[in-house]
């Protein structure tokens, strides 16, 4: 072991060799690396805030079994498809594209269950042995650092009270010292020297990847060959010619006085609005003073826990207060809750 010990009359402490501050940096890179690495994957895999929550809650070990059917939250493919297959089955067989949106939700929906298995493989394969890492080995390293760290200080506080104490209680102390050093360096050594087993990690989430766009390409390709037929289909069939119905005329004399007494004006089976008429215009959405703290709504949001606030795209909502950098508090119709800041654009910012 190489230490450089302290200068006669206790000036320096005792340092630790550049070979063990060496391996000390790599692992705190490494453990930097892991916990981002960790955090933008789930990212990735879920954007929206409440759906990260419950993938890093999921116990793949049961979806594995066949014990859950689903991650526990829609994916945007599902619910994309849903609503295709809503409005195609309103609009009848009759449509092409009432029948094309819902050959397109079902393939939506195909594409949901084949996200829904990269998330979980994913979360077996790359993110809890990550995590395991994180928990286990690299926070063993942080407590082996730390008493190290410890042991290192009490050593040189006995070496500057040598010939005061016992020679027994400062050997015993540099013994406690040395122990730790290697403790520490052997733990270090390990994981550096298994770095493998992360390789084979981002290997596998590599491969999870490959397998979900494979299937996906597959689904889409499939889609895209049924709406090439069907567009095939329709400019092939004859078109039918609009015929509108003979008008019907209406004589209305103003002999008939049948709207309270007063003369019904004469209407014409061709009058229509004239370019100078206005239409009437329905009011638009309820705008609060921009006087006080407000957003607009760049995205439909669908709250899916307790205290989330709903709102559609264009939605101006009042803030009441920040939660954090990714979140606001608001009011909107009355109701009040939090949403995130991605899906708004501010327009009065809250005041500092």
């Amino acid at each position: 072991m190489t230490l450089v010990s302290e200068k006669v009359g206790g000036a320096e402490g005792t340092k630790l060799d550049d070979d063990f501050k060496e391996m000390e940096k790599k692992v705190d890179v490494t453990s930097k690396a892991v916990a981002e690495v960790l955090a933008r994957t789930i990212e990735y895999l879920q954007p929206n805030p409440a759906s990260r929550a419950k993938l890093t809650m999921l116990n793949t070990v049961s979806k594995i079994r066949g014990q859950v059917k689903n991650p526990g939250y829609p994916q945007s493919e599902g619910l994309l498809g849903e609503c295709m297959i809503r409005h195609g089955k309103e609009l009848g067989g009759e449509s092409n594209f009432g029948d094309a949106l819902l050959d397109a939700g079902e393939s939506m929906k195909c594409l949901a269950e084949v996200k829904d298995s990269l998330d979980i493989e994913v979360k077996q394969n790359f993110i809890d042995p990550l995590q395991n890492l994180c928990d286990k080995d690299l926070k063993e390293i942080q407590h082996h650092l730390k008493k190290l760290e410890g042991r290192r200080l009490d050593f040189d506080y006995k070496k500057k009270r040598q010939g005061k104490i016992p020679d027994e209680e400062l050997r015993q102390a540099l013994e406690k010292f040395e122990e730790s050093k290697e403790v520490a360096e052997t733990s270090m050594h390990n994981l550096l020297e298994t770095d493998v087993e992360q390789v084979s990690q981002l290997s596998a989430l590599v491969d999870a990847q490959l397998e979900y766009h494979r299937q996906a390409v597959q689904i889409l390709d499939e889609l895209a060959s049924k709406l090439k037929r069907r567009m095939r289909e329709a400019s092939s069939r004859p078109k039918r010619e609009y015929k509108p119905k003979p008008r019907e005329s209406f004589d209305l004399g103003e002999s008939e006085q049948s709207n309270g007494g007063f003369p019904t004006p004469k209407i014409s089976a061709s009058s229509s609005f004239r370019s100078s008429d206005k239409p009437i215009r329905t009011p638009s959405r309820s705008m609060p003073p921009l006087d006080q703290p407000s957003c607009k709504a760049l995205y439909d949001f669908e709250p899916e826990n307790d205290g989330e606030l709903g709102f559609h795209e264009g939605d101006i909502i009042t803030l009441t207060n920040q939660i954090d950098e990714n979140w606001y508090e608001g009011m909107l119709h009355g109701q009040s809750g939090f949403f995130p800041l991605s899906y708004v654009e501010v327009l009065v910012p809250l005041p500092q």
